[in-house]
């Protein structure tokens, strides 16, 4: 059964204020206060001079359990949310896996499903080292993206995004996290980034909904009832849109890990993973705990899985 072995963050060593990003986004003072004043969201961390090379090794030498198991590796996944990450000249994540040692696995990019490309290839890893069959096989999953141009960084009265970055390693023997559940629903309706009005409003109106939607169908696939959840780690978009979910969960906000919103901004498909790191090396995930990791992408695909540490 597909288990997270290993989880690891990389923040970005570089803080910077959203209100000096502004002018360089286009943010006027009034979205600027509503990014502060409801949505939560403060500062971004940035890597200047780092490309996705550099992030995805920073990422995977912060797990522990790497070193001394990389032959176990087969595959090396690059979930992302932009589809490009360099020139066609590039290899930058089949350059991290040489540097990592990881020259012999497997390696190939997750996409199409944006910022909620990290649960699905986690989901893909496991079912990957579960149908070849080697009970000691790992795969590294990272996420995490280059932010450095104005419509990498900003979702227009949305989220602003950061360069912090995440891995983990998977595993289908069953040590470590289990997976209890998987379920993602993609909206083709809402394929285009830049949705016309209606459309967009469409989607605004109904994101809570979806969103909360999605969440109890994996819970009931996990065989647990909500209130079993220990905690909800979610993706950074911004609070107002967590509180919106929480209301109609009827679930508490304290239980839902918004604890790094406003230090580092929504990282692209590492965000939950960042959270889950926080809640672990502060001793607030207990042995049995069941939590559930939820993400949005885009495009647009809502996605929540259900782990047991």
């Amino acid at each position: 059964m597909t288990a997270l072995y290993d989880v690891a963050a990389h923040v970005a060593p570089v803080s910077v204020p959203i209100a000096d990003l502004a002018p360089r986004l286009g943010v006027g003072d009034r979205d600027l206060a509503l990014f502060h004043r409801y949505f939560g969201l403060r500062d971004v961390r940035m890597s200047p001079g780092a490309g996705l090379r550099e992030m995805t090794v920073a990422a995977a030498r912060e797990l522990t359990a790497l070193a001394g198991n990389e032959h176990r590796v087969s595959y090396v996944v690059s979930a992302r949310t932009i589809p490009i990450g360099s020139r066609a000249s590039q290899n930058p994540v089949h350059d991290a896996a040489g540097e990592l040692g990881l020259g012999h696995a497997a390696v190939f990019t997750v996409t199409q499903q944006a910022c909620s490309s990290g649960l699905a290839a986690v989901d893909l890893a496991g079912r990957l080292l579960a149908e070849d069959g080697d009970p000691g096989a790992l795969a590294l999953v990272v996420a995490g993206e280059k932010a450095d141009w104005p419509t990498a960084q900003l979702i227009p009265g949305t989220t602003v995004m950061g360069e912090s970055s995440a891995a983990c390693l998977v595993s289908a023997g069953g040590g470590g996290d289990v997976l209890r559940s998987y379920v993602t629903r993609t909206f083709g309706e809402y394929h285009d980034v830049k949705l016309p009005p209606p459309r967009g409003e469409e989607f605004e109106r109904r994101y809570a909904e979806r969103l909360t939607t999605v969440i109890r169908e994996a819970v009931a696939a996990a065989g647990i009832p909500l209130e079993d959840l220990a905690w909800i780690l979610p993706h950074n978009v911004n609070r107002i849109s967590w509180a919106k979910a929480a209301h109609l969960l009827d679930f508490p906000r304290s239980r839902i890990c918004l604890d790094n919103v406003a230090a580092l901004g929504h990282c692209f498909g590492a965000d939950s993973f960042i959270n889950y790191v926080t809640l672990r090396d502060a001793g607030r995930l207990r042995q049995g705990d069941c939590y559930l990791m939820a993400a949005v992408g885009l495009g647009a695909t809502f996605a929540a899985a259900v782990f047991r540490h």
